[in-house]
């Protein structure tokens, strides 16, 4: 539909895609990936959002043909039952709820909002937005400070990998602490971002030494961070003063030889069946606690954030509403600005005209030019109001009609992004249908 600018967009996350279908959607950074979208054919907007769980694009296209098409360029070599496609309004809902947290492995999490921010400066420096998706983005940014700050969606401790961090720091101190990790996948992905930071030293081990290695790097702070295979293990823990086991593995990990010969270690095994086995927790040199220790402190605070959801998705309705307002209302303004423009040019013009004929002084002149200022605005005035709340009400005939009826050429003055932001469904065939419209003689206005 021509004038119209709309969004399209994909989500690959946790919720239906593997680590390895994540990794495999992430070819190159966010704003590598962004870059790429942006060289495809009709697309004029991109932001990438990569982290450890999920995979964002959205792009915006005059055609919607286009958006499908880069999009997948991109994403077509994954199974199509992890891609989430989105259409324009989906677009922009599941952006802000991303934002919110209520699209998070572990439901209202912190760190993606730090993430959205820092994907939006990269994406704003390297000139990839253009004003639907900045407007798109920073809502998203609003609405998940309006989450995080009016609800208690982010308070306490929901995950058993945070949980089990927050206990070691509480019970044994994670100052000047060696702390070993063992498994990299969801739960030790967690756990040893928690720790970056915190300890002197933290050791990855993982069944695959490259996964250890693609985690440690996606960690910031990661310049401390050492990996290891589990075949290992039995050396490496030794080396920790506390340990968290976080493998899928059917079998204990170390055997109680091994435990035996450490030094006093601080263990928190959140696996079941247990990574530890259970004579270790006989060794009075090792605290250890189990899942069934760390659930008690999760569940109060599950349940505590399940509520404070409902509110967290009322705000995301709200602000989904005044989203799309605000496009709304730009588009009035894009029209009425072009509106008052090819005024102010016929106003110059006829004063022009009036001038060369009638011998006035500049006080005169100055008159009469107040006069056409006065016609201009109280002429306009009633219109204007008339488009902002035919905007409002996606009345879109109006509008066209209006533009029409001002001057035939001035809904192509108004720009090609004349209906960015507003879905092609909201927008009838007739008001891009300029063979259909009724001829306007211009020298009747």
């Amino acid at each position: 539909m021509t004038g119209s600018k709309i969004i399209s967009g994909v989500s690959i996350s946790h919720s239906l895609a593997t680590i390895d279908q994540l990794e495999a959607a992430a070819d190159g950074s966010q704003q590598e990936m962004a870059d790429q979208l942006l060289a495809y054919p009709g697309v004029e907007e991109s932001f990438v959002l990569k982290t450890c769980n999920r995979v964002e694009a959205y792009i915006v296209t005059a055609d919607p043909v286009d958006g499908e098409t880069a999009l997948v360029e991109l994403f077509g070599h994954l199974p199509a039952d992890i891609v989430d496609d989105l259409d324009h309004e989906e677009s922009l809902e599941h952006l802000l709820r991303v934002a919110a947290g209520l699209e998070s492995q572990v439901l209202g999490e912190d760190q993606i909002l730090g993430q959205i921010r820092d994907a939006y400066q990269e994406a704003q420096q390297a000139g990839a937005l253009g004003s639907l998706l900045d407007d798109a983005v920073m809502k998203a940014i609003r609405v998940g400070e309006r989450a995080r700050t009016e609800t208690a969606i982010n308070e306490g401790v929901v995950s058993l990998a945070s949980a089990a961090v927050r206990l070691a720091s509480e019970k044994r101190g994670l100052d000047d602490a060696t702390a070993v990790v063992v498994g990299a996948g969801e739960m030790g992905e967690l756990a040893a971002n928690r720790l970056a930071g915190r300890v002197d030293e933290l050791i990855l081990v993982n069944r695959t030494l490259t996964r250890a290695e693609s985690v440690a790097e996606d960690i910031e702070e990661s310049s401390d961070i050492e990996t290891d295979e589990i075949d290992a293990v039995a050396e490496t823990f030794t080396r920790g003063d506390v340990v968290i086991s976080a493998t899928g593995s059917s079998e204990w990990i170390v055997d109680p030889e091994t435990l035996e010969a450490v030094g006093d270690t601080f263990v928190v095994d959140i696996t079941r069946p247990r990574d530890i086995p259970p004579e270790a927790d006989e060794f009075e040199h090792l605290t250890v606690y189990d899942l069934d220790r760390l659930e008690a402190v999760t569940d109060k605070t599950r349940q505590m954030r399940r509520g404070a959801a409902k509110h967290v998705e009322a705000i995301v309705d709200e602000e989904f509403d005044r989203l799309l307002d605000q496009y709304k209302r730009k588009r009035a303004d894009q029209v009425i600005s072009a509106m008052y423009e090819g005024a102010e040019r016929i106003k110059a013009r006829e004063l022009e005209e009036t001038f060369e004929k009638l011998d006035l002084d500049e006080e005169s002149e100055a008159v009469v030019e107040s006069m056409a200022d006065t016609l201009v605005s109280q002429l306009l005035a009633s219109p204007t109001n008339s488009l902002r709340d035919a905007a409002e009400n996606d009345d879109w005939t109006t509008i066209h009609t209006a533009l029409r009826l001002f001057n035939p050429h001035l809904e192509e003055e108004a720009g090609e992004g004349l209906f960015e932001g507003i879905a092609p469904e909201n927008i009838p065939e007739s008001v891009t249908d300029t063979e259909s419209a009724p001829a306007v003689d211009s020298t009747d206005n």
